[in-house]
């Protein structure tokens, strides 16, 4: 059986959510609340492959909020992570993937460190961050999608920001081995990781956001989105390709013209519709068959039976592992969404 570990993207999208799932006591709640509510397992879930195959999922509710991050209250993300992953494993979750900021949260804090969780001692091979699928399903958005407008990727410019986070490397891998892009922007704070990312790959122009968006014909987005940074259609070239891999998504909401195509990046649609309300509160599009491609891999991991943690540690992503995984997700009947 396979698991879901997610959280929301506000207090008050929580609120919204905890009333429309029955949990009233908690819709009328403030932050110092939710620092504290446990996790919750609210959904059941059955998915059917193409092939006729049938698994079993859960979906676990973290109750952890990105208000969280902050120097006062990261100790109470850093528990809520962990006690999700605790009750995963205690309901006999044999592959969970953790969604959104959770993978995150476990790689930046280094929480390898705490396997010890109450009276559960967590067997990570039980866990993925899905970081692979959802790295292999932006670049075959980025392929799909760029000859439709008009960009001739070996010979366009395409910058990745967020290029030395696990996504961004492989992204930027794959772009280079697969791909055979014109040139790659590779744009991130931390300026050493970024000598390292250039050096690793033999290619690649270290830029600041702004020189990059300038120059860019496709900008494949996986990081957050800083405090203040505004990003205009009036900057950026035209026609161009934004892949919007951040959480929440919502660059399509900033930048419109006609001749910008925004694409959400990461996300897949099932050939079949999958028995499950989760999807619904999280505002996808078509929520009986749409998700975000990180909960996919622990699906595929489990149609497979390889039921081990596939994307795990920062920079550990190779493009043999994305083509494995994309070819579990071909087979299944997962697509990457490709509709600006």
């Amino acid at each position: 059986m396979f698991g879901l570990i997610g959280h929301l993207t506000s207090i008050e999208h929580a609120q919204a959510v905890a009333e429309e799932l029955g949990y009233p006591e908690y819709a009328n709640q403030g932050l110092d609340f939710w620092c504290s509510a446990p996790p919750q397992i609210v959904d059941n879930i059955t998915v059917t492959s193409i092939t006729g195959q049938k698994i079993e999922g859960r979906y676990v509710e973290s109750c952890f909020l990105p208000e969280m991050l902050t120097n006062r209250r990261i100790k109470a993300a850093i528990r809520k992570i962990l006690n999700a992953m605790a009750l995963a494993q205690k309901n006999h979750l044999d592959i969970t993937a953790l969604g959104g900021f959770s993978s995150i949260i476990f790689e930046e804090f280094d929480l390898k460190n705490n396997r010890q969780v109450r009276n559960v001692e967590l067997e990570f091979e039980r866990f993925t961050t899905g970081n692979t699928h959802t790295a292999y399903v932006i670049c075959r958005q980025v392929e799909a999608v760029a000859p439709k407008l008009g960009i001739d990727l070996t010979k366009a410019t395409v910058a990745v920001c967020g290029a030395t986070g696990d996504i961004g490397s492989a992204v930027c891998r794959w772009l280079d081995v697969r791909t055979g892009v014109g040139e790659l922007l590779l744009i991130a704070r931390n300026q050493e990781r970024l000598q390292d990312l250039q050096a690793n790959l033999g290619r690649g122009k270290i830029m600041s956001l702004d020189g990059a968006l300038e120059e860019a014909d496709v900008l494949v987005w996986v990081a957050s989105m800083p405090k203040g940074v505004e990003i205009k259609h009036t900057g950026l070239k035209k026609p161009s390709l934004l892949i919007d891999g951040g959480y929440p998504k919502n660059l399509g909401t900033k930048i419109q013209h006609p001749e910008i195509c925004v694409l959400k990046g990461g996300i897949v649609e099932h050939s079949l519709d999958i028995d499950w309300k989760i999807m619904e509160i999280v505002e996808m599009e078509v929520p009986g068959r749409q998700m975000f491609a990180c909960f996919a891999e622990a699906m595929l991991l489990e149609f497979e039976g390889q039921r081990t943690n596939f994307s795990w540690g920062r920079n550990q992503i190779t493009v043999e592992k994305m083509e494995m995984i994309g070819k579990a997700s071909v087979k299944h009947g997962f697509k990457p969404i490709l509709n600006c």
